[in-house]
């Protein structure tokens, strides 16, 4: 039988089927015998976002490498909402935390987007990518979300596809809540935010000329972009998203 009490999850690349043999690398072997000071015959569990989630044992404990064995499956993979998060890039510690807070909000797909405001051009996606799978890890997911390379705001909008709708986040216009937008809309959605210092005046005349656009505000106060990144999650999941479904799946 499984042992569904293991608390420690890992995302790993491998196929997933009961009695299968897992080799884990560096990281792999650091996070869970250095860090988390597992040793022989601990439960853990294992997910790659493609065939749901696995108890496994512990079966070798190195400093460098080590391995597991899959028992059975849990948890069967499970897809959450089609909802891309497009964000400026703000200072490195703020941007990890709107991945990691992102990752724990659902959200399927993070982009980059350069705005004319922009504040930094460095975006080390690595590092990103590391935080959305150690979230992912913690959160429960099943699936660990895309973290896209870098793009210019118009460049991304040159290539919309207007089947995806755009919940457009602007401090500084009179848009409604997003109980405005219709809430039978089917999926996919995406929500953008923009830098701290805002969006120019061309880049809102834009995207309030889009017809896949929604122009929503968050509130009478003016909030950082990893706050505002959060509260346009919140407010579109409360609406349109899962949440109110309930299951944890």
């Amino acid at each position: 039988m499984a042992d569904r009490s293991a608390k420690i999850r890992l995302f790993v690349h491998d196929d997933l089927a009961e009695g299968a043999a897992l080799r884990l690398d560096l990281a792999q072997a650091n996070y869970l015998f250095g860090v988390m000071r597992l040793g022989t015959g601990a439960p853990l569990l294992v997910f790659n976002g493609r065939d749901g989630e696995f108890a496994a044992t512990v079966t070798e404990a190195g400093r460098k490498d080590g391995a597991l064995a899959v028992g059975e499956r849990v948890r069967e993979q499970a897809c959450g909402p089609d909802l891309w998060l497009l964000f400026a890039p703000v200072k490195k510690a703020r941007t990890d935390f709107i991945v990691e807070k992102a990752v724990e909000m659902g959200a399927s797909r993070l982009v980059p987007v350069m705005t004319r405001y922009t504040n930094t051009e460095r975006v080390k996606l690595e590092r990103l990518r590391a935080n959305a799978v150690e979230a992912a890890e913690q959160c429960g997911r099943l699936d660990v979300p895309e973290v896209a390379e870098p793009v210019a705001l118009g460049a991304l909008l040159d290539g919309w596809d207007p089947a995806r709708r755009l919940m457009f986040c602007d401090e500084r216009s009179e848009a409604g809540s997003l109980a405005g937008a219709p809430g039978e809309a089917p999926p996919p959605w995406a929500v953008l935010i923009g830098p701290e210092g805002g969006f120019s005046e061309e880049e809102r005349d834009r995207l309030r000329g889009l017809d896949f656009a929604v122009p929503v505000s968050l509130g009478p106060r003016i909030l950082r972009a990893d706050t505002a990144a959060v509260a346009a999650l919140t407010l579109w999941q409360s609406r349109l998203g899962d949440w109110p479904r309930g299951d944890g799946s």
